[in-house]
């Protein structure tokens, strides 16, 4: 139990012993005190002086006198300041925290609790590489899948790969056109890249076919659609969905080259998933389910034999669910695809990680399930977040000026070499070692200012500010970590290391307690993320816990303590950061070396 649900249950008891009456945790506030004033937490009891018909100041002084007389061993002293409640924990508590936990590799983690959560993230397209935007994504969904496991969850990591469709065709179109048989391995050009090049191309001869059209004196709208190379792609998408031989081959190679350079990326940025399911596999999914629905009468028929549901009730509109040639939409596939996911796996939630344009298409899907009465409806989960720009500005695909995920995760592996050289510290370190080392940092870096800002909200990403070892980066982080395990070393290789003494007794000092108090909030934080599926908690915390670190160690020395007491409560300090930092990192996909 943390020392804010301490404070809440016996302040509860302590009002309840005084004034004989009954509260909850809904008549006070507990904040942390301020730092221009004595104490640790902070309660705010204003909200009490009408029932109770005291002062603030009368209720608090009150209060104070019972809490610290009837639990001396969470709290040792109190102040009233306009009438806030200051009260300061007993350093026994601290130490009682530190001593239990300083070695325990998985404090902040909880038991399973019997749950099963799915979290669906990445979702690329096999006509072009992976980007800036879909490395948001991973991160966000990897890393929301193991905040969640850290909550006790069984989480199953998946992935939808949209292998069909117009897009498809018109890389494939492009490449019967253009290659003159080119292969990834012909090229030297890695699978995705190379596929993805042509359908830059297509766009190209698209763009130059209608220019042509329009300057022969065609409408541009009609040009669009009577362009040859766009007629050649949607005669190729109907050749698919007949099954015919040539096209199904092309479709099936240029697919393999795609997913090979996939996984090439995956392995790289540490990604993995439990279950890849493929759009051509589920595009017929929920046909069944729309008979279902008008037989329920969810659904209904236009005139054209289209088939929709009318959402006006709900804020939105019409929406279709079934063309008037019987083909499926989009969300048609979608309804089918979250009732197997419920079948398959049993899955008390189902997290869509999806950027947040698709806002309207989520609301529809679960309202659509809900009307249905599809099981587990309730408890689909969009997590909806802002796009990444780049200080250049908006990246476009089809202009091929989209930043590929591979290009610019060579460009933080380089520039982490370049820094870390800057450093000097490296002169004995192995040309292996050197590799992982500028790896661990290029990636932390970008996933660290990846993940810090909250998914909501749009973001620009700056690759030279994301590294810098002294700002609110991952490497700062880093580098604070290494630290810690140096210091560590040195005790050791002394036989200093923090073991033999259970009991530690001296008062704390404010340096010593700051870390201690900043460690004790990690595994609220554990949750508070999971329940905001928020991994920046995360990162926000383990870069103040950090901050909160080096400050205790640029005051206080640990090999040269005062006493060999204080050198063991400093290295556990030390030790107990440590594991947090590494902890906390990992629940991003962050390493942490052991040197740099």
């Amino acid at each position: 139990m943390s020392i804010v649900s301490i404070l809440q249950k016996s302040t509860i008891e302590s009002l309840s012993a005084l004034y004989n009456q009954s509260f909850t945790e809904k008549d006070f506030q507990i904040n942390q005190t301020k730092p221009e004033f004595e104490g640790d937490y902070t309660v705010v009891m204003f909200a009490l002086v009408k029932s109770l018909k005291l002062s603030p100041d009368a209720i608090g002084n009150q209060l104070g006198d019972h809490l610290t007389k009837n639990y001396p061993q969470y709290f040792s002293a109190y102040n009233i300041i306009k009438g806030f409640l200051n009260l300061t924990v007993a350093d026994a508590y601290w130490q009682e925290l530190l001593n239990k936990n300083y070695n325990d590799i998985c404090y902040g983690k909880k038991e399973m609790n019997g749950k099963k959560v799915m979290v669906e993230y990445s979702s690329p397209n096999t006509n072009k590489p992976l980007h800036l935007g879909h490395l948001r994504n991973i991160f966000l969904g990897w890393s929301v899948a193991e905040i969640l496991k850290a909550n006790g969850y069984e989480v199953v990591k998946s992935c939808i790969v949209n292998d069909r469709g117009i897009h498809i065709c018109k890389s494939m179109i492009a490449w019967h056109l253009f290659a003159n048989g080119a292969t990834p391995e012909s090229t030297g050009i890695k699978g995705d890249h190379f596929v993805g090049d042509y359908y830059v191309k297509f766009n190209d001869a698209y763009k130059a076919e209608v220019e042509k059209l329009v300057s022969e004196g065609v409408d541009k709208a009609t040009a669009e659609k009577e362009a040859p190379i766009m007629k050649a792609t949607q005669q190729m998408l109907l050749d698919w969905e007949d099954g015919k031989p040539e096209v199904m081959e092309l479709w099936k190679t240029m697919n393999g080259w795609v997913y090979d350079g996939f996984d090439v990326t995956y392995k790289n940025i540490g990604a993995d998933f439990d279950k890849i399911y493929y759009e051509s596999d589920t595009y017929l999914l929920g046909k069944d389910i729309v008979k279902q629905g008008m037989d329920k009468k969810v659904f209904f028929q236009k005139e054209d034999g289209s088939i929709w549901i009318d959402l006006t009730n709900d804020g939105l509109d019409e929406k279709i669910v079934q063309r008037k040639d019987g083909t499926s939409v989009y969300i048609t596939q979608d309804i089918g695809l979250a009732l197997q996911k419920y079948e398959q796996y049993g899955i008390d939630q189902s997290i869509y990680v999806i950027g947040n344009e698709q806002n309207y298409h989520m609301k529809v899907l679960q309202l659509i399930c809900q009307k249905l009465g599809m099981p587990n409806a309730d408890n689909i989960y969009h997590l909806s977040y802002g796009m990444v720009e780049l200080t250049s500005g908006k990246m476009k695909s089809r202009e091929g000026t989209v930043v590929d995920a591979d290009d610019i995760v060579d460009e933080m592996i380089t520039t982490s070499a370049q820094h870390t050289e800057e450093l000097g510290k490296v002169k004995d370190f192995t040309a292996d070692e050197l590799k992982e080392l500028y790896n661990t940092i290029g990636l932390g870096a970008m996933k660290f200012y990846l993940l810090r800002v909250d998914p909501k909200k749009t973001m620009v990403f700056n690759p030279t500010e994301s590294i810098d070892f002294h700002g609110f980066t991952g490497p700062f982080v880093q580098y604070t970590y290494a630290r810690i395990k140096s210091i560590l070393r040195k005790q050791s290789d002394s036989g200093q290391l923090a073991v033999g003494i259970d009991q530690m007794s001296s008062n704390l000092l404010k340096p010593e307690k700051d870390v201690i108090v900043a460690a004790e909030q990690f595994p609220l934080m554990i949750e508070q993320a999971a329940q905001e599926h928020n991994p920046s908690v995360i990162a926000n915390y383990v870069f103040h816990l950090a901050k909160t670190f080096n400050s205790f160690y640029s005051e206080l020395s640990v090999a040269n303590a005062e006493t060999e007491e204080k050198e063991q409560l400093r290295l556990r300090i030390s030790l107990l950061t440590a594991n947090i930092l590494k902890s906390g990192m990992q629940l991003m996909g962050i390493k942490v070396p052991e040197r740099m």
